[in-house]
């Protein structure tokens, strides 16, 4: 798949939200908005692309169909003066699907529960009831991918912490983590860019963010 891909993909994470500094559980929660630190943190995502691709590239732009990815790519597409109106959404790009947990406050769910994070790499050890693991959203990223393979030119895509890795894990090829059912990348900071070409990443902007949990 990575390797008969079409352009090339600028994949970045949204800015840090009100449930992100609160340690909410927002997963695929629409409209969550951005902190002050998370618009500077956009701002800071529109000029590195601006400095590596100069105004008016041509991209076709792509955005989880939730708001704060919405929020975040206003910001950048005011940096390389691009419409923002013909951005593509896709809601086989959002967050994972968090059920039962959403919106809840970690501290609150953890006395519930008990620990229900992997410190190691970011991500939840289980699946919450009527919410989603990894291997469903690596199936939903796939089928992304097939559909937009054969698109000309390049993609700038704003999605999330962890939708993000499974998406770029697939795309370059990544191991199946028995532990997570699905091919996980490397966790990168929010505000943080990737470019994916022939199936090999480099990060050409690492954002001030924090991880990938909470989500």
């Amino acid at each position: 798949m990575a390797t008969t891909r079409k352009g090339r993909d600028f994949i970045a994470r949204h800015g840090e939200t009100v449930f992100n500094i609160a340690r909410r559980m927002q997963g695929d929660h629409p409209h969550t908005p951005l902190t002050r630190a998370g618009f500077a943190q956009a701002d800071a995502m529109g000029a590195a692309l601006r400095t590596l691709l100069g105004p008016k590239p041509k991209l076709t732009l792509w955005a989880s169909s939730a708001g704060r990815a919405l929020q975040t790519l206003a910001i950048i597409a005011e940096h390389l003066e691009l419409d923002w109106h013909q951005t593509r959404t896709d809601d086989r790009l959002v967050e994972i699907g968090m059920g039962s947990w959403s919106g809840r406050y970690y501290a609150d769910l953890e006395r519930e529960v008990g620990s229900f994070l992997d410190a190691e790499h970011g991500l939840y050890t289980r699946s919450p009831e009527g919410g989603e693991w990894y291997d469903a959203i690596a199936a939903r990223v796939s089928s992304w991918l097939a559909d937009t393979d054969e698109d000309p030119g390049d993609r700038l895509v704003i999605m999330h912490g962890m939708s993000s890795r499974i998406l770029r894990g697939v795309m370059t090829g990544r191991d199946v983590l028995p532990q997570f059912d699905a091919p996980v990348a490397p966790d990168l900071p929010q505000g943080s860019i990737v470019r994916i070409e022939g199936g090999v990443e480099t990060v050409v902007h690492l954002g001030t963010g924090r991880g990938a949990a909470p989500a």
